[in-house]
C-alpha cells in the first residue's frame, strides 16, 4: 500500500497504518452489518446478527468485543509429540493435553481472513493442546470431553500475522507472541499454500497441499470453539474464539502434504517439539470467526 492509501491510528500508544477508506478506518469495529451483507464475498451475517458487542477497556485503550471475522480460511496440521518435548516449550502452569500416556497434541496452522473488522490480513501458528487450566488430574475425560465438543484449549508458541495492527491488537491486547512478517495464505477447494517468510527473506515454514473433500453446513450448525491461554500484564488470561465453520473437511493419515521446515521462529518451535507423525490434517474452506477479548483466569498452582 502506498503513503496515500493508509491513514494512521492509535492504539494504546502505538501509531499503525491501516487501508484508507477500509473496515477499521470506517467503523472502528463498529461495523455496519448490512453492509457486510451485501459484500459477494460473505453468505450471511446471521451469526454475528446474535452476538452483541460490548465495549471493554484494555491495554490497547477501549475496544469493542468481540471481533468479527465475516469470512474466513484455515488449515490445520495436526501432529503427535512427545509430552516431554511439549513440556519444554510449556509455562509450568499448563499442562499438555495427552491422546496416550506420554503422547499429546501438536498444530501447525494457517489462516486467511478475507473481511474483518480489522482488515485483510493472514496469520500462522505453532500451537500445543494442553489440559483446561482449572482441572486438575488429567482423565480421557478431558480429552474426550474436549473432541465431542469440538472445543479444544491451546497454547500459542509463535503466531506470526500479515499486519501492523493485527500485530499490535494481538501482542498488546491480547499477550500472544505476534510478530509482522511477509505471509501468503491461498486456501481454496483444491489447494492449500501457505509461506511464511522470514527476516532474511528466505521460508520460515511453508505448506503445500490438496484440500481435503468439503461439506457443506448451514450458518450455526457447526460452532467450535477454542481457548487460547497468554500471559498478560504479569496474569494469566483466557480468550476464546467461536468459529461458525460453513464448509469444511478433514484428511485423516493424510498424504500428498508437503510441509517445509525453514528456518526462523516457527521452525525452531516445530523442531524444539520434535513432532512425531502428521495424524490429521482439517480444512475450513470458507468460515467466520468471533474472537473475544481476553479475561483474567485463575489456573492451577
Amino acid at each position: 500500500m502506498s503513503v496515500q492509501d493508509v491513514v494512521e491510528v492509535d492504539l494504546g500508544g502505538h501509531l499503525v497504518a491501516v487501508p484508507k477508506g477500509g473496515l477499521y478506518d470506517r467503523f472502528r469495529m463498529q461495523t455496519d452489518l448490512d453492509e457486510i451483507e451485501r459484500d459477494p464475498r460473505v453468505s450471511s451475517v446471521d451469526f454475528f446478527r446474535k452476538l452483541p458487542k460490548a465495549e471493554v477497556n484494555s491495554v490497547i485503550g477501549p475496544t469493542l468485543t468481540p471481533n468479527f471475522y465475516y469470512r474466513i480460511s484455515t488449515a490445520r496440521l495436526v501432529m503427535l509429540a512427545r509430552s516431554r518435548e511439549i513440556r519444554t516449550r510449556l509455562p509450568k502452569a499448563l499442562a499438555p493435553l495427552e491422546v496416550a500416556p506420554g503422547i499429546g497434541l501438536v498444530s501447525v496452522m494457517f489462516f486467511r481472513y478475507d473481511v474483518c473488522d480489522i482488515d485483510f490480513y493472514t496469520e500462522a501458528a505453532v500451537g500445543v493442546a494442553v489440559r483446561p487450566a482449572r482441572h486438575g488430574k488429567l482423565g480421557f475425560a478431558d480429552l474426550a470431553s474436549s473432541l465431542a465438543n469440538d472445543h479444544l484449549h491451546s497454547y500459542v508458541l509463535s503466531l506470526p500475522v500479515s499486519t501492523e495492527i493485527a500485530q499490535v491488537r494481538g501482542h498488546d491486547g491480547y499477550g500472544f507472541p505476534k510478530w509482522v512478517t511477509e505471509l501468503d495464505v491461498t486456501i481454496d477447494a483444491d489447494r492449500v499454500v501457505a509461506r511464511v517468510g522470514n527476516d532474511a527473506g528466505g521460508v520460515d515454514i511453508g505448506l503445500s497441499a490438496v484440500t481435503p473433500a468439503q461439506a457443506k453446513y448451514g450458518t450455526g450448525e457447526r460452532v467450535s470453539t477454542l481457548t487460547s491461554y497468554t500471559s498478560l500484564g504479569g496474569a494469566w488470561h483466557s480468550t476464546l474464539s467461536q468459529t461458525n465453520v460453513l464448509s469444511a473437511g478433514a484428511a485423516r493419515f493424510p498424504r500428498g502434504v508437503d510441509l517445509q521446515i525453514g528456518q526462523g521462529r516457527m521452525a525452531d518451535d516445530l523442531r524444539a517439539l520434535k513432532p512425531i507423525k502428521t495424524i490429521q490434517f482439517d480444512v475450513v474452506t470458507e468460515g467466520q470467526l468471533a474472537l473475544h477479548m481476553p479475561v483474567p483466569i485463575s489456573v492451577r498452582g
